[in-house]
């Protein structure tokens, strides 16, 4: 196998396509267009790979509170990696078209599910087809299995557990979007612009470049060298999806205190009196109305 290595090369992953102990999963997905992910997987895809979307598979239904993108209830999750065949033993490879946005997030999800066998596809769907790999639009089936999922739940944190935390000396909250969305210059999507008080910018789209290809391990460790001593990373984006590419980041640079603050800072701005810092005044605001 890949020794559990965070990322597999488009080589690798054509080598190992009849491997019994390897399962596929196609993680395309578009915020703006629910459905694209599902159709073009329908369309043409790996072979052997099944599909698993972001709302209906990766995120449990939205509330008031806890985000756009709630982590999925681990038994509906366990029962689909369950008819995908998925033993303790499987390697999972998840790939997407969006340099990782959504195919970290189920690499996250496994390894909270208490599954360490996964990783993602260097280069997506796009740097498979760069490869002239084929591609199909035959969904096939693997025989089901039983997944137990061993639930980590160390390896996230809610809203409380941040506000307890954030302020302490050996804690770094890392804010994962774009720079313009952490100063509070735009917010396209939730209803408050801005950023929790203390959190230091660190945007996810600077794991991988342009073409969608993780930047090296030295890159990613030079990236955190400035965090690595610390006790706890506790990581947030918008709604707790893309905050799992710097995740992946930080696994890549050998270090293991990160954490998921999976209601992220849609789930942060949904509470009244939450503190909020806007671009350039430092005015800390203790009402959303």
């Amino acid at each position: 196998m890949n020794d559990t290595q965070p990322v597999v090369s488009a080589a690798w992953l054509y080598e190992h396509l009849d491997d019994p102990q390897v399962a596929i999963a196609d993680c395309r997905f578009s915020l703006t267009d629910p459905e694209m992910g599902r159709q073009q997987y329908q369309t043409s895809h790996i072979l052997g790979a099944y599909y698993l979307d972001l709302n209906r598979d990766l995120s449990s239904p939205v509330e008031h509170h806890g985000g756009r993108h709630p982590l999925p209830n681990p038994s509906n999750l366990a029962n689909k990696l369950s008819a995908m065949g998925i033993t303790s033993q499987t390697l999972v490879v998840a790939y997407d078209d969006s340099r990782f946005a959504f195919a970290a997030r189920l690499w996250w999800l496994l390894r909270y599910l208490g599954h360490n066998q996964v990783a993602v596809l260097d280069g997506g769907f796009q740097g498979w087809l760069k490869n002239s790999y084929s591609v199909t639009d035959t969904i096939l089936n693997r025989a089901p299995s039983q997944f137990v999922p061993k639930l980590q739940q160390q390896q996230v944190v809610d809203i409380e557990a941040v506000k307890a935390r954030k302020n302490r000396a050996e804690v770094v909250l890392v804010d994962s979007r774009e720079s313009d969305r952490y100063l509070g210059k735009q917010e396209p999507i939730d209803k408050i612009a801005g950023h929790i008080p203390g959190a230091v910018n660190y945007p996810w789209q600077e794991v991988s470049d342009a073409q969608g290809y993780l930047r090296s391990e030295f890159l990613q460790r030079s990236r955190w060298e400035n965090l690595n001593q610390a006790k706890e990373i506790l990581v947030y984006c918008g709604s707790g999806v893309t905050a799992c590419v710097n995740l992946l980041s930080l696994e890549m640079a050998g270090v293991h205190t990160g954490k998921l603050y999976a209601g992220s800072w849609s789930d942060w701005c949904s509470y009244e009196g939450s503190e909020i810092i806007y671009q350039g005044s430092g005015i800390r605001d203790q009402g959303l109305e």
